[in-house]
């Protein structure tokens, strides 16, 4: 086969570099820009940005045609263009936070994790509000998912791409496409068999270009076809589609392109028809050769030969963009083939090789996730010896070539974890994929920067749980998201979700989830200013780990009652509460905390009106950090021991204290963390 790369776009050449025919609607639609809206007839100001419509089939070239008038408007909006794409190509609509949090990200915000669709949608308003950007919203399926996206700013403009109309959005007129015109179907059709092929015949050029209904995806596909046999005449190609039936289920505009499809996938080799097949199952529409290796059950370099193969055909659109030096190409199966794909995969392979293809993606998935995070584990670790086990193809020669590899793919192992989860049939394979994607997430950005993604997987792993009854997993989810949910100051959901979490640990009889979910109840009650409920949480939390023993959290959990007292005004309950944890501290012989909770009980006799006994605390407490070897909190330690000295009228020791603290940290640096003068502090 030739070495084209196909662009299923309407219009567009086989290389994507050209854009044939519909000049009439872009004109149009260009006309349509200009126009006065019905606010500007009325003598108003347009509250909100215009909205353009491009209306056709999936195959007409609708896209493609968005985004040649979005390149041809370039100049008129210099803050960019704004795509995002509202229905996924096995037809489900993309849930407006998903489409929103892309968005957000496409402009480089950061979007709070757990934040729900009208805060995320609310969010890219105010983002566009002061921007002049063109909006591209592609395959919307009504006004709902376009109206929350629509900036409240006339300089932008929204291209919505849809079946139909968007009834409901005022002021929109529809540029419905149909078939392209002969000359431009005919010239498209050249691209891929030269010219000589078309002016020897060029009345079967025009029956082929009436055939495919001047469908730019048919014409693609026939193209790709021809391109692939140059012994092959125009004419022949011709009386082929003539002679293939129509399917009579099918609408009559959508048979042109089930007969191109038809035409070109029975001269398929059963290896690449089968492949191509199960193509229908790849995340969001995405593969690479890994992905179609493991459908097909077959190498990886024979799955990147298929690929190519198929993508030359217009079966697959190379993705832009989406190359990596550890991942190679990635491509797309174009919106309008995938139900043609998902149809024969249902009527030609088993119930149960479609489930074994799955499965054998799930688990390539998940293998290429452990080595994608066990390149950032030190050399001569467990798991970089592990990692060498694995075959050459499974791994990435450097870290940055994991973390380019996870960043590419994360829109397809987003995807993959959901529609795991959703089958309900490999619930095993499921949560591991999203065990290992969780793990890779966090070692290669962060468990803050990828705290969105983390959400929605501890949602999905969440949903496992609740459906298989498995408590202890059900436990540890709601705490991922309570914590989230509490780093965001959604307090009260977090509060929710760590009651709930308790249940469920108590559910699995996990003495560790219920303790930690004690612990962070009172935590949450805490930030919400009721003092009583946190220390009364906090006291059953310090009775569990009492009963097993476990002195460090016991120690930990003093302090957490004695800050709480602190809060509350109850300074005896406090420094008794203080106290008890400094003895927690000395005997686990942790030094460093044995000095902070003595700094604390100096700053609880401070607040009670104790000076003098603060000050011999806090002299103790700088002893302990000396002798921890902890150069910081030593500094910070000689800080707060000469406010105390400067509150008690002695201020040159106070400056000699000062002095110590900054030759301790040198110029570099803060201590002041801990330094207090009020109890309102």
């Amino acid at each position: 086969m030739t070495d084209q790369a196909v662009d299923l776009g309407g219009g567009a050449s086989a290389s994507g570099s050209q854009f044939f025919g519909r000049q009439r609607e872009l004109k149009s639609l260009r006309a349509d820009i200009e126009r006065a809206g019905l606010d500007t007839i009325a003598g108003r100001k347009a509250p909100r940005a215009r909205v353009l419509l491009i209306a056709g089939r999936p195959g007409s070239g609708r896209t493609a045609l968005a985004g040649e008038l979005a390149r041809r408007l370039a100049d008129d909006y210099p803050d960019g263009v704004l795509r995002t794409r509202l229905t996924e190509p096995g037809g489900q609509r993309v849930p407006m936070e998903r489409a929103a949090r892309d968005m957000l990200d496409s402009l480089g915000i950061a979007a709070p994790p757990g934040a729900d669709e009208d805060e995320l949608t609310e969010m890219v308003r105010e983002a566009l509000a002061a921007r002049r950007m063109l909006l591209l919203l592609d395959d919307a399926g009504d006004a709902e998912q376009v109206d929350p996206l629509l900036p409240d700013n006339p300089d932008c403009l929204a291209v919505a791409v849809s079946e139909g109309p968007l009834t409901g959005i005022p002021d929109v007129r529809p540029c419905t496409l149909g078939g392209m015109d002969a000359k431009s179907a005919i010239e498209l059709l050249g691209t891929f068999t030269g010219s000589v092929r078309i002016t020897v015949d060029p009345q079967a050029a025009e029956s082929i270009a009436e055939e495919c209904g001047g469908l730019p995806a048919a014409l693609v596909l026939v193209g790709g076809w021809l391109a692939a046999r140059p012994r092959a005449s125009v004419a022949d190609v011709a009386k082929r589609l003539r002679g293939l039936p129509d399917a009579g289920e099918q609408p009559k505009g959508a048979r042109p392109l089930a007969r191109a499809f038809r035409l070109v996938y029975e001269s398929l080799p059963p290896s690449a028809a089968g492949m191509l097949r199960l193509l229908a199952l790849a995340p969001g529409g995405i593969a690479d050769a890994h992905t179609a290796s493991a459908l097909a059950g077959c190498s990886v370099q024979a799955a990147h030969s298929t690929l190519h193969d198929l993508a030359a055909l217009g079966f697959l659109h190379t993705a832009p963009g989406r190359a990596s030096t550890a991942g190679g190409v990635q491509y797309e199966v174009p919106g309008a083939l995938a139900p043609l794909l998902r149809a024969l995969m249902e009527a030609q392979d088993r119930p149960a090789e479609v489930q074994l293809a799955r499965a054998r993606m799930l688990e390539r998935t998940v293998r290429q996730l452990q080595s994608c995070r066990a390149i950032t584990e030190p050399d001569g670790s467990p798991a970089r010896k592990k990692l060498a086990g694995l075959p050459r193809a499974l791994r990435f020669p450097t870290a940055p070539a994991a973390a380019e590899w996870l960043q590419l793919r994360r829109p397809a192992l987003m995807a993959s974890a959901r529609l795991a989860v959703d089958d309900g049939e490999l619930d095993t394979l499921a949560r591991r994929l999203v065990a290992a994607l969780v793990r890779a997430l966090a070692a290669h950005r962060g468990t803050d920067a990828a705290a969105p993604e983390l959400y929605g997987l501890h949602q999905l792993v969440l949903g496992v749980a609740e459906r298989r009854g498995l408590h202890r997993e059900e436990a540890a989810a709601l705490l991922n998201l309570a914590d989230l949910d509490a780093q965001t100051g959604r307090t009260e959901d977090a509060l929710a979700r760590y009651r709930a979490a308790l249940d469920a640990g108590r559910a699995a009889n996990d003495p560790y989830a219920t303790g930690r979910a004690m612990e962070s109840v009172g935590g949450a009650y805490q930030e919400l200013g009721d003092w009583q409920r946190a220390a009364d949480w906090y006291g059953r939390a310090l009775a569990q780990r009492q009963a097993r023993g476990e002195q460090a959290d016991e120690a930990r959990l003093y302090g957490r009652l004695g800050t709480t007292h602190t809060y509350a005004g109850r300074y005896g309950e406090a420094l008794r509460s203080w106290r008890a944890a400094v003895a927690g501290y000395r005997r686990v012989g942790d030094l460093p905390s044995q000095a902070r909770a003595l700094s604390e009980v100096a700053r609880v006799q401070e607040y009670a009106g104790r000076p003098e006994e603060s000050l011999h605390t806090c002299r103790e407490a700088v002893e302990w950090a000396r002798q921890a070897g902890d150069s910081r909190l030593h500094a910070a330690l000689q800080l707060r021991l000469a406010d105390t000295l400067d509150r008690l009228g002695d201020p040159t020791a106070a400056r000699l204290h000062r002095a110590t603290a900054e030759r301790l940290l040198g110029e570099e640096g803060s201590a002041c963390e801990i330094r207090s003068t009020s109890a309102k502090d």
